[in-house]
């Protein structure tokens, strides 16, 4: 839907705690139909859709291996036991630079509750990601993904071409929430901080 039509819904849907899942997610959004089966809350934000999942409606851990730009090996069974956090981005999304600033102080800000930060690079060779790393200060990792095998492993939560995309994990790995377009620091500090009040 156009950025209007989003405008639109949002004013004609005001104040609702959760709206129905109409606006942001197309029909052939697989996570956004689970979400919306399960009574997802679906609501606009900053410049892009958020979709929450209640603890009882999500589905199956997600599954992903790869290698950070160090080199190091990492997979999604690496994160789980803790809350994670998956930022899909490229140095040259103008998006993803607005955004980054805000990934980085959220990162700061949960590190020492166990939160896991990962950014999934999806364009960039090593040397052009670490430089836009160094200019905004991200200390987080991020893995190398030219080839497109963890966007792949991904694709029922990051529809195509939908970078920036972020999404946040509970700590059994399992998709609890996604932003598509730019994140906005206080509604991913609220999708942070519910998992985080989760049971383990």
């Amino acid at each position: 839907m156009r950025r209007t039509g989003r405008r639109q819904v949002l004013a004609g849907l005001a104040g609702l705690a959760a709206l129905p899942l109409l606006a942001a997610c197309s029909s052939d959004d697989p996570l956004a139909a689970q979400a919306g089966n399960a009574d997802g809350k679906n609501y606009i934000a900053g410049d892009g859709s958020v979709l929450e999942i209640a603890e009882e409606d999500r589905g199956e851990p997600v599954q992903f291996s790869s290698a950070l730009f160090s080199g190091e090996p990492i997979s999604a069974n690496d994160l789980t036991g803790d809350p994670a956090v998956l930022n899909f981005w490229y140095a040259a999304c103008a998006p993803c630079r607005v955004e980054a600033p805000d990934l980085q102080a959220l990162h700061e800000q949960f590190e020492p509750e166990g939160v896991r930060f990962l950014g999934i690079n999806v364009r960039d060779t090593v040397a052009t990601a670490q430089a836009f790393e160094r200019n905004f200060g991200i200390t987080y990792p991020s893995v190398e993904d030219l080839n497109g095998q963890v966007l792949l492993a991904m694709t029922d939560y990051v529809p195509p071409q939908a970078v920036p995309t972020t999404i946040v994990l509970d700590r059994q790995g399992r998709v609890s929430a996604r932003i598509l377009g730019i994140a906005e620091r206080s509604t991913l500090r609220t999708l942070i901080t519910t998992v985080l009040d989760e049971q383990a």
